[in-house]
């Protein structure tokens, strides 16, 4: 889910190798970001009545 929302959301390409640039707290923040954000990391841990709709 991570991946697949870091590619969506900010257009972070995993495999590019971009990470080994990047510090923890870069990726960190991202990924805090996509708890805040509708994005599938999001819908996991949402409270079941409380899911975004599905696109």
């Amino acid at each position: 889910m991570v991946e697949a929302d870091l590619h969506q959301v900010y257009g972070v390409d995993v495999e590019s190798g971009v990470l080994r640039a990047r510090s923890w707290r870069w990726l960190r923040t991202r990924i805090v970001g996509l708890l805040s954000c509708e994005s599938r990391l999001a819908r996991s841990f949402a409270p079941s009545e409380h899911h975004w709709p599905r696109r």
